[in-house]
């Protein structure tokens, strides 16, 4: 599945309007785009919750994107029932299920098993034995909004002469907080050879457009005005009205 594109910028309610429309084209264009956004994470949920290889967990996302086009599955989301994502993984899960049951199935008379019989993850808080899997997938769902944000950071900053801006961020920011020993500003500005006041204007531009494109990930990502709310108060500290 390629990555997340750029070329159809949706908003929320023409995505979902699209998954809804009697129209062949901009239902083709906004199921692909709802594909594109969560191909990555619901890949690695399956792979995590469901303990098989990353080869088995894009074949059944692959699998199961092409049942919820056959069954329509994605038209009958309803907003004020659930946040998307609930929805989607409660259907993947089912599906996933299913396909589990047949592979049983076949073993059982005889044919190729094609998924582990018994090693799908019981995720579950070891204190309440509540289950995790809701924050497993909108872990990956984060991770996945984040990396595409940092990709047009990136590419922005080429096309605007800025590398040296991304770089800074990337080494602060992103490669920082890992570090065994964190850089500094000061230190920053010794190995970009850049007077300390540059690398603070440096940073502050990068973040803003940072910020800023995390938005723009959301707002073509999110199916609902509440998914995008909560994610945008959740991930930027920001309400949207």
């Amino acid at each position: 599945m390629p990555a997340a594109g750029r070329e159809f910028p949706l908003t929320r309610r023409s995505l979902v309007a699209g998954i809804r429309s009697d129209d062949p084209e901009s239902k083709r264009r906004a199921l692909d785009a709802l594909a594109r956004s969560y191909w990555e994470p619901l890949r690695s949920y399956v792979r995590l919750r469901w303990c098989v290889d990353d080869e088995t967990a894009q074949d059944l996302t692959q699998d199961f994107f092409a049942h919820a086009l056959e069954r329509d599955l994605f038209a009958r989301y309803d907003a004020s029932r659930a946040r998307f994502r609930t929805f989607l993984r409660m259907c993947l899960d089912s599906f996933v299920s299913n396909e589990r049951k047949g592979a049983m199935r076949l073993k059982r008379g005889g044919g190729v098993a094609t998924l582990p019989l018994d090693t799908s993850l019981s995720i579950t808080d070891p204190e309440t034995g509540e289950s995790v899997a809701e924050e497993l997938l909108h872990r990956e769902w984060v991770r996945a909004v984040l990396t595409e944000a940092v990709v047009r950071l990136r590419e922005l900053c080429r096309e605007r002469g800025k590398l040296a801006h991304f770089d800074l961020f990337a080494r602060y920011d992103l490669e920082g907080p890992n570090a065994e020993h964190a850089p500094s500003y000061a230190s920053l500005a010794e190995e970009f050879d850049l007077p300390v006041t540059q690398v603070t204007n440096f940073l502050a531009y990068s973040r803003r457009e940072f910020r800023r494109l995390v938005l723009t990930v959301l707002r073509e990502r999110s199916v609902s005005d509440m998914d995008l709310r909560d994610d945008a108060r959740e991930l930027l500290g920001i309400h949207i009205g």
